[in-house]
């Protein structure tokens, strides 16, 4: 009759012991992609979020400008109106060459207030990505710390062979995945933030 050799309960316990710490590195190795995902989505909201307030302050000092020159014209036109007034003392020539300035002077303020209204318009779609991108930040920074938790905990797990750890940095780094995730798509709000 053949010999059945029973294995080693130590060697036993050994393998089990590789086989989780094998096992959790690998899941450690993933959690750090995702927090590198999340944190680069974290990286382009914050610098999406500069440029579009840098570029809608232009669009408002710009906005100003045109604001300023429509109302030199507005000024200068209700000077020719006034002068060109019934019972002005102007003489004929005068006041031809004046009602025609102000024709031109007219159309220069009805042009800077187009204008003013196209760059407001701007403005404002900046302002909106803007606010969209503060939106999604907070969600990219806690989403970063909860994968940074798990990745502590996990090897937290590794060093204690505690399953229990293990299964805490898989809470943490699904509520990270979770709220990164919600970074890029902006699925719900959470009311604190």
């Amino acid at each position: 009759m053949a010999e059945i050799e029973l294995p080693n309960p130590e060697e036993l316990e050994e393998m089990r012991e590789k086989s989780f710490t094998r096992r959790t590195a690998l899941v450690t190795a993933l959690y750090a992609v995702c927090l590198a995902v999340v944190s680069l989505g974290g990286n382009n909201a914050a610098k999406e979020m500069s440029l579009a307030q840098a570029q809608a302050s232009d669009q408002w000092a710009f906005y100003q400008a045109k604001a300023m020159r429509e109302q030199l014209f507005r000024i200068e036109r209700m000077r020719l109106e006034s002068d060109l007034a019934p019972g002005g003392a102007l003489a004929a020539p005068d006041r031809e060459r004046r009602s025609k300035f102000l024709e031109t002077v007219s159309g220069e303020e009805k042009r800077y207030e187009a204008e003013k209204r196209a760059i407001e318009e701007k403005a404002r779609d900046l302002e909106r990505e803007r606010d969209a991108s503060r939106a999604r930040d907070p969600y990219f920074d806690i989403g970063e710390v909860l994968l940074q938790i798990g990745i502590v905990l996990a090897s937290m797990s590794i060093l204690t062979r505690a399953r229990l750890i293990f299964h805490a940095s898989v809470a943490a780094a699904l509520a990270g995945v979770t709220l990164g995730l919600n970074g890029f798509l902006l699925l719900f709000r959470l009311p604190f933030l």
